[in-house]
């Protein structure tokens, strides 16, 4: 009678790390179908690559959370090279997107029609003014 019970509390864990698994799942692959529908949808490069780094850092953090819960729960295996994977992911994808974004607008690509406003249009234009004025005239 006691291993009976036993077993049944070990399939209802096991079935809410599944479900847990499967939400996490589910979240990322909808994180990225957001990505894509974004990188399709959006006007200009500076939309698609925040919709790029953004939510597919999520969805790719979610599928990624999901692996590491199911081989430490389910199989008994502690994987720190998905934890060096999660934090390097986290870390660098929003870094690369900012990247891209900022040497597009260095590059001269225009913004969308639709845009309120450009922020960096005032702080390149304030930095080149400090530039300029902090130059000595060559004698």
């Amino acid at each position: 009678m006691r291993n009976s019970l036993r077993e049944e509390r070990f399939s209802i864990e096991t079935t809410i790390i599944n479900i847990v698994i499967i939400v996490l799942m589910s979240t990322g692959v909808i994180f990225s179908l957001v990505t894509a529908l974004g990188l399709i949808r959006l006007p200009d490069v500076y939309t698609r690559t925040h919709a790029a780094s953004k939510s597919s850092t999520l969805g790719v953090l979610c599928v990624l959370l999901a692996a590491f819960i199911h081989f430490w729960l389910i199989e008994g295996i502690f994987n720190t090279q998905l934890i060096i994977a999660i934090a390097f992911l986290f870390i660098t994808a929003p870094v690369g997107g900012h990247l891209i974004g900022r040497a597009a607008y260095m590059s001269g690509i225009s913004v969308a029609d639709e845009t309120v406003r450009d922020d960096m249009k005032v702080a390149i234009k304030n930095k080149k003014d400090k530039l300029l004025n902090n130059k000595t005239p060559e004698e």
